[in-house]
């Protein structure tokens, strides 16, 4: 469905309207026209885009995302808008945002939001895929997240019917997890997960993983990661889905910037071989910056090599 409509190989815009500073020159200068076209030149077919409510709550947010769409639209690209952190909750424990899950209040004030995004938005299913919310965490939370998330869709489909919504699950968007997902709200609701596995590989040197040790460092060929080790990691999830006749989008994977740049590759090339084969649509963690960017300078020499992974 997400290859048909033109939504396969991504890129995610993390770090702009999201998990930043929220400051006018954050918001007006991290991402600038020149990078969609950048993108576009790639061959990729769509960016995703992160983004807070606070930013939205504020109307700043909106304002950047009606400038993407006529972006999009300029250099051919699709977009998959995705609430990263909503009032009373974030995967980032550092943002503090609790208690999401056991308040009506936060959950109607999130239902109200996705209503005014799909009012604002919903008339573009040419253009856009809307994704509920970024990486559930606890396993405690699912069957709130499953009642809330079917609702949340009840209310989208009210003013959009036709709009592709994600839905990921808990242990932030692990493939693993989708199994406990309900089944799909309707024929336009897809499973999302994410994927960066093997932790230990992908997050070496990471300050922000717990129990980790940021000195150790693990070469690709000590990682684990075979195409053997991702069909295991993503047969539930495959299974999940085609019981359920729809698809899996990956919304986030990718190599920290710690890993030399050849190690990245031959990672990048196991996992596409595996997204490949089950026609996994995804969008790469992320064009810029934020640990992860694909535009830095460590990777100029392999880049080109790269994108054919993507």
């Amino acid at each position: 469905m997400l290859k048909k409509m033109g939504i396969y190989r991504g890129v995610n815009l993390g770090g702009w309207l999201s998990q930043c500073d929220y400051s006018d020159e954050r918001l007006n200068e991290f991402i600038r026209e020149e990078d969609f076209a950048r993108i576009a030149s790639w061959k990729l077919d769509h960016v995703r885009i992160p983004v807070d409510y606070n930013v939205l709550d504020d109307g700043r947010g909106y304002q950047k995302l009606d400038w993407a769409v006529e972006m999009c639209r300029k250099y051919g690209l699709k977009m998959v808008l995705d609430l990263h952190k909503t009032a009373g909750f974030s995967f980032d424990k550092g943002e503090a945002e609790t208690g999401f899950f056991d308040s009506e209040s936060y959950q109607e004030r999130f239902y109200a939001l996705w209503e005014d995004i799909a009012r604002r938005y919903g008339h573009m299913t040419d253009l856009l895929v809307f994704e509920l919310l970024n990486e559930v965490t606890e396993p405690r939370f699912i069957d709130v997240w499953n009642r809330v998330a079917n609702e949340t869709i009840r209310r989208i489909r009210a003013i959009t019917p036709e709009m592709i919504v994600l839905v990921g699950s808990y242990w932030n968007n692990s493939a693993s997890s989708v199994k406990d997902l309900d089944a799909p709200y309707d024929d336009k609701v897809l499973y999302n997960f994410h994927c960066y596995e093997p932790l230990a590989f992908t997050h070496q040197g990471a300050p922000w993983v717990e129990n980790f040790d940021v000195n150790a460092r693990v070469p690709f060929e000590e990682s684990g990661a075979t195409e053997e080790y991702f069909e295991n990691l993503f047969a539930s999830a495959i299974e999940k889905a085609k019981s359920h006749n729809t698809v899996l989008y990956c919304g986030e994977y990718g190599v920290i910037d710690v890993v030399n740049a050849g190690d990245n590759v031959k990672w990048m090339k196991t996992i596409n071989a595996v997204l490949e084969k089950h026609g996994i649509a995804r969008a790469l963690w992320s064009y810029k910056a934020m640990d992860f960017g694909l535009t830095d300078q460590r990777l100029d020499a392999v880049r080109d090599e790269l994108l054919k992974y993507l």
